[in-house]
């Protein structure tokens, strides 16, 4: 065990771990992306709602979110972490090298790209993950005909409603469905809180280069690299990583901002 122990107490140790968990919220965010992308849907927010629910309800779910939970934290305060030590060790930079001319601006500034996206993961949770868990999220009734496909939504009285997030049933021709409307808590948020957008859109852009630099060092990290599939690696961590999921993401709060 003590092998262990130096191995990941050790620089190389430390890194493998950073590639890890970072791969590890990438397969996260990809999850995270296909259900907000519920939020589009034109049907009063009941898909985004029911997901919302399977995601908190679920015990598998619930079980790899905590996992999440800690390896966005460690993954986060371990990368600044690590940027600190760097600089401390060398306090002094060298004279005659230029930094520009030997690595990226990515590359050079995961301290503080990771540093946004931790306020940016800090505010998300507060507003939403807390505020649905533990805050005040009204109910809404959707009773959908089942002849004609046309859905009457109508908010509930909570205290009616607060052991349970999801209640659905079919009765005369019609599917009623009650449920916590966290979709409603996003418009809302996002239309009032013009300054919440522009952290949105602003972390999104963060999010976009640290991944751009973070996905292809992972896996050079890890020791995958060679020139059958490096090509591969960039091309997902460019413009999937790199810009289809950061896109995706700052495009909601600005829908809701302008709908």
């Amino acid at each position: 065990m003590n092998w262990f122990t130096k191995m990941f107490n050790s620089s190389i140790g430390q890194k493998l771990i950073m590639a890890l968990t970072g791969l590890f919220l990438c397969s996260f965010l990809i999850i995270h992306m296909v259900g907000n992308l519920q939020l589009f849907k034109a049907d009063s927010g009941l898909a985004f709602n029911k997901y919302a629910v399977f995601m908190t309800t679920n015990p598998l779910i619930k079980t790899v979110s905590y996992l999440l939970y800690f390896s966005i934290l460690f993954h986060a305060f371990k990368g600044i972490w690590l940027v600190f030590s760097n600089k401390k060790a060398r306090p002094v930079q060298y004279a005659m090298v230029d930094g520009k001319a030997n690595s990226h601006w990515t590359s050079r500034n995961m301290g503080l790209l990771g540093t946004i996206i931790l306020v940016f993961v800090v505010v998300h949770m507060s507003n939403f993950w807390y505020e649905y868990k533990f805050g005040h999220v009204p109910y809404t009734r959707y009773t959908e005909n089942l002849m004609t496909g046309i859905v009457d939504v109508e908010e509930m009285d909570e205290k009616y409603f607060q052991q349970e997030k999801l209640k659905e049933e079919v009765y005369l021709g019609e599917r009623t469905i009650i449920v916590k409307d966290l979709y409603k808590e996003v418009s809302l948020e996002f239309k009032e809180e013009w300054w919440l957008v522009a952290l949105y859109v602003l972390s999104m852009a963060a999010v976009s280069f640290h991944l751009v630099h973070g996905f292809k060092s992972a896996f050079q990290t890890l020791g995958i690299n060679h020139r059958k599939y490096n090509g591969l690696i960039h091309f997902i961590g460019v413009w999937f990583f790199g810009i289809i999921i950061p896109i995706g993401f700052a495009a909601m709060p600005l829908y809701f901002m302008f709908k």
